[in-house]
């Protein structure tokens, strides 16, 4: 069976079988997720940076956290720099070509600015010492337990006013709250078996067709760990629940820097190279180009999300030619 699956053949069946899950997966989640916060009067927007962005994280953790055990922890870096940087460009600009993405101002005024601070405090320690060791990793780890406990109290906050919005609503489809579990739980496992079979069926076909193990890992595994936050993003902004939509990239960088990176650094010290700076710093420049568009109007317009994936895709060419990726 594993040999069939190296074929042209298997991973094309593979492939779809991978998108099958990935989008069916998704729309699960995104289904349950929501309900589940109708159901505890929690806006979307704070279900979107935790429950969301803590399901869609789950294969950069698993990539950053066996690379940081076997002692490569430069993958971990440059797993969670790419991953934030696609987060931010592609995800949040695919999302803004099916609708217009409304930005509340608390992501404008608070949880934008919190997750270029968690790059600007990364890169900091990095050049410190030209490594992320176990103190950083420490500290990093405490300012998810802080960024947690923020979360918790604007979910507290709103949960009075929402109740009473809820009141107003009289349409609302009550779902079973164990049916909602099944949803996350499931969609969660869908999404991640999908990711794996989609990259896994990638890069054979990648390999077939005479790609180079390097272009294929700049391209392909980065764009693997990250399909998670796109298709739930994609399938979140389609169903009208946009602050979700938006949580989930916002929540998942600040994810993956303090928890993936911090959980990575207190196993192992990672080595920061001046090619982790400068990927950081355009991470820092994206998510400043971002923060603009969004402070201007209080959206992301179509428009604007053309922009933003041609930028990406002006990047993608740059660590391709950096990386000697070419085959």
């Amino acid at each position: 069976m594993t040999a069939f699956l190296q074929t042209i053949p298997g991973a094309l069946i593979l492939l779809v079988i991978g998108f099958v899950f990935l989008i069916k997966g998704a729309d699960f989640f995104v289904e349950g997720a929501s309900a589940v916060a109708k159901k505890l009067h929690v806006p979307a927007l704070v279900i979107g940076m935790t429950i969301v962005a803590m399901g869609t994280s789950l294969p950069e953790l698993s990539v950053s956290v066996t690379a940081s055990m076997a002692g490569s922890n430069q993958l971990a870096i440059g797993n969670v720099i790419g991953s934030n940087i696609f987060n931010l460009m592609v995800v949040l600009g695919s999302c803004a070509l099916f609708s217009v993405l409304e930005v509340a101002d608390d992501t404008i005024k608070k949880d934008f600015p919190f997750s270029m601070v968690c790059a600007i405090a990364l890169m900091v320690m990095g050049l410190i010492g030209g490594e992320v060791g176990h103190l950083d990793g420490v500290i990093l780890l405490a300012a998810f337990v802080y960024f947690l406990l923020s979360m918790l109290r604007a979910a507290k906050k709103s949960r009075n006013q929402a109740a009473l919005e809820a009141e107003e609503e009289k349409e609302i489809v009550d779902i079973p709250t164990w049916l909602c579990l099944i949803y996350i739980v499931g969609g969660a496992v869908a999404i991640k078996f999908g990711g794996d079979w989609v990259v896994s069926s990638c890069t054979t076909l990648a390999l077939k067709f005479g790609m180079s193990e390097t272009l294929v890992g700049l391209t392909i595994v980065a764009l693997g760990t990250s399909l998670p936050e796109l298709v739930t993003s994609v399938v979140a902004a389609r169903k009208n629940e946009l602050d979700m939509a938006i949580g989930n990239v916002v929540g998942s960088n600040v994810f993956n820097i303090l928890l993936i990176l911090g959980t990575a650094a207190a196993i192992s010290p990672m080595d920061y190279r001046t090619v982790n700076a400068i990927d950081a710093c355009i991470l820092l420049g994206f998510s400043l180009i971002v923060w603009l568009m969004c402070a201007k109007k209080k959206s992301i317009a179509r428009a604007q999300g053309v922009i933003m994936l041609l930028l990406y895709v002006g990047y993608l060419a740059y660590i391709i030619i950096r990386d000697g990726g070419i085959v």
